[in-house]
């Protein structure tokens, strides 16, 4: 397996460099010059031309591109235009609440489409079925941020539990003072905060896994083996869980992965709608402003994440079926 994960980082190099240098044309060759925007309308001519300097927007593309990558291979993705931050704390300063909403939204994703999937698969033509499949597609149709607009104008707003805007604590610190401190208080207050934005985002994918859940588990339901241990008298539920599940979830669990990509483009709208302090709303910001570094840091650390992702899908394969072997 190592080797395995050693060729898979060594494809992520290429992989990356392709995306650094797509980001690095569009953001650059889009209209607007963050300069001109920092300095004001009354800025002058020579005054626009040092700034350029300073930053070395005058030099070639070529130029600029080989720079920046330098310094991202270090570590250093830049200082922002409008802030004068460095790109790389501003980022991990917010990715934890990226990496928060994201995997809450994932758990919402799986603990609500697997078992509306299996619920379904069992109840064949029935009532439950065609109802199950409905919502699921009516949770594939809605788009993100206006479910998000929805549940903020529905919910927050006449349920005082849920707060409207912002992120005041965080989930995984609940979790840590609960088991180091005995304290509920933490964790209740990260629920408060990331449930409305996390549905919003999880809805959709809560609705694929659940048909896809539901599709594969039809096709292993009807294989041999499980006709073999339903003849052995084998309880019902057992069959479903423990031998047809685990061989309907493989590309379930591919669909995770690449869902989990989707998904962080989709936190770049919900995280504006509830104001969540997260990476997408850093780069939402980032375009408005023309600020090049924190676009440029941003995306790739966003690609960064996803094909790790999917490199740790790939080798949860293994956990799943034994029978996979990488080596």
């Amino acid at each position: 397996m190592s080797r395995y994960i050693m060729r898979r980082l060594l494809q992520m190099i290429p992989l990356l460099i392709g995306i650094s240098i797509l980001v690095f044309l569009l953001v650059h060759l889009s209209p607007g010059d963050p300069v001109r925007m920092l300095l004001g309308e009354d800025a002058t001519d020579e005054d626009v031309a040092r700034l350029n300097a300073v930053y070395g927007f005058d030099q070639p593309l070529y130029v600029q591109y080989s720079r920046w990558l330098k310094n991202a291979l270090q570590g250093n993705l830049g200082v922002s235009i409008r802030q004068g931050i460095s790109v790389s704390a501003l980022i991990f300063e917010r990715l934890g609440a990226t990496l928060e909403l994201a995997v809450a939204s994932v758990l919402i994703a799986v603990c609500l489409g697997v078992p509306l999937g299996i619920i379904a698969a069992v109840n064949r033509g029935s009532t439950l079925d065609y109802a199950t499949m409905i919502l699921a597609l009516i949770g594939v149709s809605t788009p993100g941020f206006w479910l998000g607009l929805i549940l903020l104008s529905h919910v927050a707003l006449k349920v005082d539990f849920f707060p409207i805007f912002g992120r005041d604590g965080s989930v995984f610190r609940g979790l840590w003072v609960l088991f180091t401190q005995f304290r509920l208080d933490e964790l209740i207050t990260g629920f408060r905060y990331i449930l409305l934005p996390a549905f919003s985002i999880g809805a959709s994918m809560m609705a694929i896994i659940a048909r896809l859940t539901r599709s594969s588990l039809l096709e292993v339901l009807g294989k041999d083996y499980i006709r073999t241990a339903r003849a052995k008298g084998l309880d019902g539920k057992v069959v479903v869980l423990k031998h047809a599940l685990r061989n309907a979830l493989m590309p379930v669990i591919t669909i995770i992965g690449i869902q989990f990509g989707a998904m962080l483009g989709g936190a770049v709208v919900t995280e504006t709608v509830f104001a969540w302090p997260g990476v997408g709303r850093l780069i939402v910001n980032a375009i408005s402003q023309r600020d090049f570094p924190i676009i440029q840091g941003g995306v790739l650390m966003m690609a960064i994440i996803f094909t790790l992702v999917n490199l740790t899908v790939d080798l949860s394969y293994a956990l799943i079926n034994p029978r996979i072997r990488y080596d």
